[in-house]
């Protein structure tokens, strides 16, 4: 941990790639209908640079803004989450130590939120497929914010949720624009190197450290 001394009064997740290691089957479950169903001659590895935000705004940077109707990208949403849902399901399962970090900061009454890009449908089936609902005192969706990472909406929003300042909330992140999302809401961060290389995160600020999964012992310096 790179500041030994502070405390976080709130932990704010992210979710996919930070609390379920699943990037990997939304990546296959976009580049599958991109490639497959639209066409596209996009290599896997440019569809995984273009794995944040929203549905919609995932196909407005591939395509361009006025490609498809907003019928279209319903449609398309449904079944890309569709096709996600099916590849992850038999292996839907929290990253390794992350049950006993919960158990913890629940004990130390620690409130705890989700803020992810992720809509509802896809939340409900990580919370209430893994039993997770109950650590959570709010979540922060999609649907919940007009403006995605890395503005700082979903973080201050959820900050706002629990009644916690920002600079008192502790941000576990996977993703460089996640990370962004948090320096701009004025939030410290933890990284899980799930998705990207530390690399990646060149240049941020309010990094304390890098983790690979919930077992890592720096953890211990939080409580």
């Amino acid at each position: 941990m790179r500041d030994l001394n502070f405390r976080p009064k709130a932990f704010l997740f992210d979710l996919n790639g930070t609390m379920i290691n699943d990037m990997e089957y939304h990546t296959m479950a976009w580049y599958s209908i991109m490639t497959e169903d639209l066409g596209s001659d996009l290599d896997y590895a440019s569809v995984k640079k273009e794995m944040y935000g929203k549905n919609h705004e995932v196909l407005e940077r591939v395509f361009g803004k006025d490609k498809f109707s907003q019928e279209e990208i319903e449609r398309l949403s449904v079944e890309k989450e569709k096709r996600y849902q099916e590849g992850y399901l038999p292996n839907l399962a929290l990253l390794p130590g992350l049950n006993n970090f919960l158990d913890r900061a629940k004990a130390a009454k620690i409130p705890m939120a989700i803020g992810s890009a992720a809509i509802p449908f896809n939340i409900d089936f990580v919370v209430d497929g893994l039993n997770i609902r109950h650590y959570l005192d709010a979540i922060v969706s999609a649907d919940d914010v007009q403006m995605s990472k890395p503005d700082p909406e979903t973080f201050l929003k959820a900050a706002a949720a629990l009644g916690i300042s920002a600079a008192d909330c502790l941000v576990f992140e996977d993703a460089p624009k996640g990370v962004e999302s948090a320096l701009n809401a004025g939030m410290q961060c933890l990284v899980l190197t799930t998705t990207h290389a530390v690399e990646e995160f060149d240049g941020y600020p309010n990094i304390l450290g890098y983790i690979t999964d919930y077992n890592d012992a720096k953890l211990n310096l939080l409580f």
